[in-house]
């Protein structure tokens, strides 16, 4: 347990994640945290970042190795392309001090396998930064679901429409390198489709089986330009989810996230829109608002009462590891055309 009123953090990694989600965060938790040392590979970054955080030269690096050292840093935040992730959180691990990881965990299906042992085996807290367990409407639809406000749940729609290319010559994610050319399997649909199935994974509990077919692509950043998949969860539950990463829907309401039981449905139409609906079948119907895109602001403050011993990490790389398996058993699926298995347990969850 630490004794500090501030968790002063190392920072691995000053890019566009950074920048636009963690930093934002970390500007409203000034009270928890205080950024001591960051590192990059890019100068300019660091020079910039320097600048604006107030550091001292002493206080940038380029290879995180010799932030390790440091005896003044409470833990780490890695923020660097999917396929360093694994590699880069075990050797921070070996400082011995919690750390946080951008989603998702690994590349690859064996490294993500590793990952998910790293805790027990360092004997160091290290928590994934999947926002979307952390989302407040995640939270509500989860609740509502297993506290039965629509009867018995039967099945689900989810539809989810990214337009890579167009996004790629924006000034967002889609713009770096090692997104249009990933070096791991899926590319956008592993990257972004895991945020999804993380959701529904945090709603519906471990999933027992998936079916799926893909259309073909030759895109680099991704070998599909749809994937639809049918999934089956230990609880019962089925559902089907689409991904379509090139292209747009331009009718409104979108299909979003639609939740069927005995009783009614939950809408969801997309994350930002800033309300959960439910609708009964007797004919009522509520709306119940919520703050959009607090997951990163959530998941800093678990963090940091985890880090003090207040509560435990709610995001694990055990639990994580589970969304990374089903990502990776829907690419399996579209390739061999079967049904593949996905958790051997019935769940697990940490002691929220």
């Amino acid at each position: 347990m630490l004794m500090v009123k501030r968790l002063r953090m190392g920072i691995i990694g000053v890019g566009l994640a950074f920048e636009k989600l963690h930093y934002p965060a970390y500007q409203r938790l000034q009270d928890k945290y205080e950024i001591r040392a960051i590192c990059d590979i890019d100068g300019y970054k660091l020079e910039r970042w320097r600048h604006i955080l107030g550091l001292s030269p002493g206080d940038i690096y380029e290879d995180f190795r010799e932030m390790l050292t440091r005896q003044d840093l409470d833990a780490f935040d890695i923020m660097l392309p999917i396929e360093l992730n694994f590699e880069v959180t075990e050797a921070v691990a070996q400082a011995g001090k919690p750390i946080i990881c951008e989603k998702p965990l690994a590349p690859t299906k064996e490294e993500a396998l590793a990952a998910k042992g790293i805790p027990t085996r360092l004997n160091v807290p290290v928590m994934i930064a999947e926002n979307y367990r952390y989302n407040e409407e995640n939270n509500i639809i989860r609740d509502l679901v297993r506290l039965g406000e629509i009867g018995e749940v039967l099945y689900f729609i989810h539809n989810r429409v990214v337009d890579f290319p167009a996004d790629m010559v924006k000034d967002g994610f889609a713009r770096t390198e090692w997104r249009q050319h990933p070096e791991y399997p899926g590319g956008v649909f592993y990257d972004t489709g895991v945020h999804d199935v993380a959701a529904l994974r945090h709603i519906f509990g471990a999933v027992d089986m998936v079916q799926a077919v893909g259309i073909e692509q030759a895109a680099d950043f991704a070998p599909y330009v749809v994937i639809q998949a049918n999934l089956r969860f230990k609880s019962g539950v089925t559902g089907s989810f689409s991904f379509f990463c090139a292209g747009k829907e331009m009718q409104r309401p979108l299909i979003g996230l639609r939740i069927f039981g005995t009783k009614g449905m939950i809408y969801l139409e997309e994350p930002k829109c800033g309300v959960v609906n439910v609708a009964y079948n007797d004919g009522r119907s509520r709306q119940i608002p919520y703050q959009p895109e607090m997951g990163f602001y959530n998941e800093l403050v678990n963090f940091y009462k985890a880090a003090i011993g207040q509560e435990p990490l709610a995001v694990t790389p055990e639990l994580e590891y589970g969304d990374a398996l089903t990502i990776f058993a829907i690419l399996e699926a579209v390739k061999t055309g079967g049904a593949v298995a996905v958790d051997r347990e019935v769940a697990y969850e940490p002691a929220y």
